[in-house]
């Protein structure tokens, strides 16, 4: 119960901290309201919308958006406390660089945290979860399959990104524990931008596509420990820090 309570006071904290952010960013800016800069920059930060230690400028980025210097800069420490970004004295806002160790590091702790949610998800989740999980996959397993048959998949990069964070992200939708999605959802990131090159390249494709097959029919079956072992399967060819192409 206590840990459910702290977990539901960080929740809620982060959604007044984000509540907050939003207004302060509608005041300072001309943007359109459905304009999200926080969101863009972070979907831009682990798609390759920046290159590994280039340097992010808030002025540049306030020409491009349309608003306050200041109002870029909250967005930017906002990002540098999820990781997206590092932040120097002097030095400003630079986009983390590769790091095989980090990755090895990064694939460890997201296969914990999905391995353990994912579970906790078939103990509680009922139908509702298998449902939406099987359009999940679904989704993603149709991109792949389109991916894996054209030779030019450019077109299907974005889609895709957006594809295979939500079936992960459904399969531990229903752990019951916020405080375990919002750490996932950082490594989740932190991961994708350390593989946001090579992943372009769709190299192990036809391997996508069985694992997360593989995935789903384990969870549908209620089997934990075998849902385990297919994520643990699907991600441990990060665990050697040598996927993150050149």
């Amino acid at each position: 119960m206590k840990f459910l309570k702290i977990s539901r006071l960080l929740h809620k904290f982060e959604k007044m901290l984000t509540t907050l952010l939003e207004q302060k960013l509608k005041a300072h800016t001309g943007m359109k309201e459905e304009v999200d800069i926080y969101q863009d920059l972070k979907m831009r930060l682990v798609s390759n919308g920046f290159e590994h230690g280039a340097k992010v400028r808030a002025e540049e980025l306030r020409n491009e958006y349309g608003c306050s210097a200041s109002a870029v800069r909250e967005v930017l420490f906002r990002l540098a406390a999820v990781g997206l970004v590092d932040f120097q004295e002097q030095k400003g806002f630079r986009v983390p660089m590769r790091s095989p160790q980090k990755l090895i590091e990064l694939t460890h702790v997201r296969v914990l945290l999905e391995a353990e949610g994912t579970a906790m998800s078939i103990r509680s989740g009922g139908v509702d979860w298998e449902a939406r999980l099987t359009a999940a996959h679904h989704k993603l397993s149709h991109i792949e399959k389109r991916i894996h048959s054209t030779d030019d998949p450019s077109g299907l990069i974005e889609i895709w990104f957006a594809s295979e964070k939500e079936f992960h992200q459904t399969l531990i939708s229903a752990c019951g524990s916020e405080t375990l999605k919002q750490m996932h959802s950082r490594i989740y990131a932190q991961f994708r931008q350390q593989l946001m090159v090579a992943d372009r390249n769709f190299e192990f494709i036809s391997q996508n596509i069985r694992h997360h097959a593989d995935i789903l029919e384990a969870a549908l079956s209620g089997d934990e420990q075998l849902t385990r072992d297919k994520i643990h399967d699907h991600l441990k060819r990060h665990l050697t820090g040598k996927t993150m192409g050149d």
